[in-house]
This record gives structure tokens, sequence and C-alpha cells, in this order.
């Protein structure tokens, strides 16, 4: 062992996180398992690591024994109070010893261990990251665009992960080096290595977006009760103001649009329509339905409701293929049936 090693780990701490006592262990781990392969499994002997005198040593590790009967790992009382006088008879003292084939363990063996350990600590360190980020955003570089799948690998402060195509908007259009917002699903831990999963179609990636640019959001004042999005077409977003003063569709909507426009720009081609939540359920029913004008709504106990509408706005109120209605439904929570 010499400089050039303590300072490999001192780079590796400082560049990949990985703690330099994490990886001492799983090199002294990787120095012993080499030493014993190369003497019959030899077991009374271990090897120390001081990263502050950069020094390796090998100890072999010898009881304290009446009458010996294996010099190689047993030694009587006699010589073992020539190094302490206060040894006893179970004692197990240790002494330095410098094994001639040291320099000759099978360097591939180490290495196994060695990479392993890194392996073991940059995947604990990804998962213990990006849980953190989970149900957040990010925002990551387009470094590759697969051709074949229209999958699109993306890369983070210290790692990379694949949106899919399944989880892009019908409208993205990425190049390389564009900068993609995209919402963390989950971290699948199951797999030899930690998968990122990211969306741009999820319903949450609109409401950590409105979160982000909407301090009224951010500070509690206006809620989201729900979304409901039909990505890349349209989404629908209730919200309702703590605060009588402050209007929630205002708020989000921002001066001259501002706000809404910086959403719109990550989400391209979308329809954003903002509602005004109300816990009476035929006012919220009727907001729902937004652009739709709604003459009338009858509430039923089994959570459906029929719908009254001007025949000019029966088909506004539907949608193109039923989309306006359906998205009503589904964040109302309310089956609908419409009629002029």
């Amino acid at each position: 062992m010499n400089n050039e090693f303590f300072d490999a780990l001192e780079a590796l701490e400082r560049e990949k996180g990985i703690p330099k006592e994490f990886m001492l262990e799983r090199v002294e781990a990787a120095l012993l398992a080499g030493y014993k392969k190369e003497n019959n499994n030899e077991s009374n002997v271990r090897v120390a690591i001081d990263p502050v005198k950069r020094t390796v040593k090998m100890y072999r590790l010898m009881t304290v024994v009446e009458e010996v009967q294996d010099p190689a790992c047993e030694l009587n009382l006699e010589d073992a109070r020539k190094k302490s006088k206060r040894a006893k008879i179970g004692d197990v003292q240790e002494y330095e010893f410098k094994p001639k084939n040291f320099g000759r363990i099978p360097a591939q063996n180490a290495k196994q261990v060695i990479v392993q350990g890194i392996r073991e600590a940059e995947r604990g360190r990804l998962i213990e990251e990006y849980e953190k980020k989970t149900e957040g955003i990010i925002t990551g570089t387009v470094m590759i665009i697969e051709r074949l799948t229209g999958n699109v690998i993306l890369e983070f402060e210290n790692t990379q992960a694949t949106l899919v195509r399944a989880e892009q908007l019908p409208t993205d259009r990425f190049k390389v080096g564009d900068h993609v917002k995209v919402y963390v699903c989950e971290v699948k831990k199951d797999t030899r290595t930690p998968v990122i999963v990211l969306s741009r179609t999820h319903p949450n990636f609109i409401k950590r977006m409105f979160e982000t640019e909407v301090p009224e959001i951010q500070d509690g004042t206006v809620i989201i009760h729900g979304i409901a999005r039909e990505a890349g077409s349209r989404t629908k977003v209730a919200v309702y103001s703590r605060d009588e003063n402050v209007d929630p569709i205002g708020s989000c909507i921002g001066l001259k649009g501002m706000r809404k426009a910086a959403i719109l720009k990550e989400a391209p081609g979308e329809k954003i329509d903002l509602i005004q939540y109300s816990e009476d359920p035929a006012e919220f029913i009727a907001a729902s339905l937004a652009p739709a004008t709604v003459l009338s709504v009858d509430v039923n106990e089994d959570k459906t409701c029929q719908v009254s509408v001007a025949p000019d706005q029966l088909s506004l109120a539907i949608g193109k293929e039923g989309q306006n209605v359906r998205l009503a439904a589904k964040i109302t929570g309310y089956k609908i049936d419409i009629k002029a």
C-alpha cells in the first residue's frame, strides 16, 4: 500500500461521496480474503489499515493455552507473559507479521471486493438521495435520444436515468443538451442498479409545477384540492383559498398570465383549466365543466348528478370525444349526465 492508494480513497469520498471508512472495511476484507486464499484459509489473522499513518499491517491472533498443540495459532502462558505480564489462559494476543507473499495476494480477488464495495456505496447513496426527491420535480440534461424506442437518457448532477417514451408528452420534442423537468415517481430498489422512475405525464407533474411557480401555494394560502389530467391534451386543477382576500385562480394565473405560462411551457399544447373548488357539490360540478356555462346541477346521494346546459353549450360541456365531462367526473368524483 502506498500514498496513491490512500489518495484514491480520499478522492472517492470527495468526488462520489463514498465514506473512506466504508471503503477501508472493504479493502481490509479484500486483502484478508486474498491472503487466506494463498495460505490454506488460515483463520487467525487480521488486516489493519491506518488511514492516518497510511499503513497496512497484518496480525496473527494467538490464543494463550496451557499446552500448545497448534503452534500456528496457540502459545503457552510463559511466552504470552513476555508480551503482557497480565496474560492468562484463554487470552488472545496479536503479533504483527509480514508475510512473504503479501505483495503477491491475488489482485483480482481484492479488486472484485473493492469494486463491489464501491457499487454498494454508490447504490446506497443513490437510493437515499433520490428517495428524498421522490414525488418532486427535478431537472435533467438530455444526453441520448434512442431512435428506436424514443426513450431519453437524462443526466442529473451525479447519475443518469431514463425517461421512457410512454412517460413523455405527445408534444415533447427533445434535442441533446435540452434541460428537461421531470417528476420522480419512485426509486425501484429491487434491482442490481436502482431505477429512478421519471414522468412528465403524471398528474402530480402539473401539481408540483404550480407549487413551484405560485408563492401562495408554497406558503399554504392557496390549496390545490385535486387534479385530473389527460397528459398533453387537457388538465383540470381545482383550487381554493384559505384567505378570502386572495383569489386562488388569479394567483395561479399570475400577472399577465406569467405563472400559468411558465407551466404551459413545460407542457406544450396542453390546456389547463383552473377551477374554483367548493364544498357544495353542485357548485363544484358546475365549475368543473368549464369552459361551458351550466344552468343547473341536481346532485344525488349515489354520487351521480344531472347537469342542464343551454343547447349551444352541450358540445362544449361534453368536450371533444367526451374529454371535458370525463375530466370533470374524475376531479369531482361524480358520474355526470349532461342534457340540454
